[in-house]
């Protein structure tokens, strides 16, 4: 049984409750992330605390109720307490339980946000089948609201998007939106043509990936070619490669879009070489 960290208290999985007032129940009314962990080590911290912060200020919620030095010991006590050797800690932040449903935003001075954090064991993540292998994918309609950069927990569309693409016998979907592709469902979206690395660029269309920006930095540094534009689903099929990544994903090839084989409809040399780099260079970062 897992044990689970909930507003300051460990307690076991099953003693772990939160209000039926709380926002993020009521209005999605909450962020999260998602930290990976490998050899018992977190991936990019400091990243995803801030793109924490960042999303909470975004929405004007009020600061956590801990310091980033104080999170980074809970991350840590939840690896020790789950003996957690790879997998992930997801965390979310909601605007808390004011007591009763209203539109309006309680006042934080009466109303203490809610926090919880949980591990899921992975074991293997770095060495999956779709990491080697590759996974297809579909294009679907972009229907999300406009401020995708911030990291909320309004995934209802991003989980139609996997069913789509599993009813259609793919792994994952590229969202259009303008005849460009913004992103995938839980990761950002690439191509490769003639070397060059081709991804949109940021702005409030799409999150501003932790691993995105950490491998575009060490794509860069191996004097890899990097364009940061839109790019079209017809520049997607006829690309040399296409890959994505996410934090628990990392680098993941995408072999085939809408049954049309990309490249030879194998991984390509990039997305394999991007995967080893980022891998290498985060498991000597962990902390």
């Amino acid at each position: 049984m897992r044990t689970v960290y909930v507003n300051g208290e460990y307690m076991p999985e099953t003693q772990a409750t939160v209000s039926i007032f709380d926002r993020g129940f009521l209005m999605a009314d909450g962020v999260y992330e998602v930290t990976s962990v490998l050899g018992g080590k977190l991936i990019d911290f400091d990243g995803h605390a801030a793109r924490l912060e960042r999303s909470m200020t975004e929405l004007d919620m009020p600061a956590l109720p801990i310091t980033m030095a104080e999170l980074l010991e809970v991350h840590r006590e939840l690896v020790r307490r789950n003996d957690l050797s790879d997998g992930m800690i997801y965390l979310q932040v909601t605007r808390g339980a004011p007591g009763d449903r209203d539109f309006v935003f309680p006042d934080p001075e009466e109303t203490a946000p809610t926090m919880v954090l949980f591990t899921q064991s992975k074991p293997g993540l770095a060495d999956s089948a779709t990491g080697r292998n590759g996974i297809k994918v579909i294009s679907i309609d972009d229907l999300r609201w406009g401020r995708r950069d911030i990291k909320t927990v309004q995934l209802l569309y991003p989980s139609m998007g996997k069913m789509m693409a599993l009813a259609a016998g793919a792994d994952d979907a590229w969202m259009i939106e303008d005849g460009h592709v913004t992103e995938g469902t839980s990761n950002n979206a690439y191509i490769v043509k003639d070397g060059r690395i081709i991804t949109r660029q940021l702005s409030t269309d799409i999150l501003h990936g932790i691993t995105r920006a950490a491998v575009l930095r060490f794509a860069r540094e191996a004097q890899m070619e990097v364009e940061e534009r839109a790019f079209t689903i017809d520049e997607a099929k006829q690309a040399d490669e296409a890959f994505i990544t996410s934090a628990s994903a990392f680098v993941t090839p995408v072999i085939d879009l809408d049954g049309t084989p990309i490249g030879t409809g194998q991984p390509g040399p990039v997305a394999p070489r991007l995967r080893e780099i980022y891998l290498e260079e985060v498991r000597k970062a962990a902390i």
